[in-house]
């Protein structure tokens, strides 16, 4: 009976089908506001600069989210790994000839330079009248 009655007092409403044609026209006449365009969304700049952040993403080629402090941090802590790695484990054969052979080209180096060093100390006439003496026995 509730519902009888409900449906009863709702009779002299208006369709709905009717109310929104009758709304359709009003908004037909009425200017409908635009939201307005964002200049910097808008320029050619801001378009290219999208544009490039985009392929450079896709390719991988953006810098990281990490600072440098936090870089800097892990690469250090990746050499210490490494070294602790070597230390570990025992050089090559090849590894010790190598370094041997590069502490004596080492040595060489070093003995030549205080060898050019002692020369430069040398006075001119010193080091020219050795010269005249090696010229003289080479043309006997």
């Amino acid at each position: 009976m509730g519902l009888q009655n409900r449906r009863a007092t709702n009779c002299w409403m208006v369709p709905p089908h009717q109310v929104t044609e009758s709304k359709q026209q009003e908004d037909e006449d009425l200017i409908k506001p635009r939201k307005l365009p964002n200049p910097i969304l808008a320029s050619q700049q801001h378009g290219a600069l999208h544009r490039e952040l985009l392929l450079c993403h896709r390719r991988g080629l953006l810098p990281r989210g990490k600072s440098e402090l936090q870089c800097v941090l892990e690469h250090k802590w990746r050499e210490q790994h490494k070294q602790r790695e070597l230390a570990l484990c025992p050089p090559s054969d090849l590894e010790v000839k190598l370094r041997t052979r590069q502490q004596k080209i080492q040595f060489y180096e070093l003995e030549e330079k205080k060898r050019t060093e002692s020369l430069h100390n040398v006075p001119e006439f010193v080091r020219v009248r050795g010269t005249l003496k090696r010229i003289q026995t080479f043309s006997s």
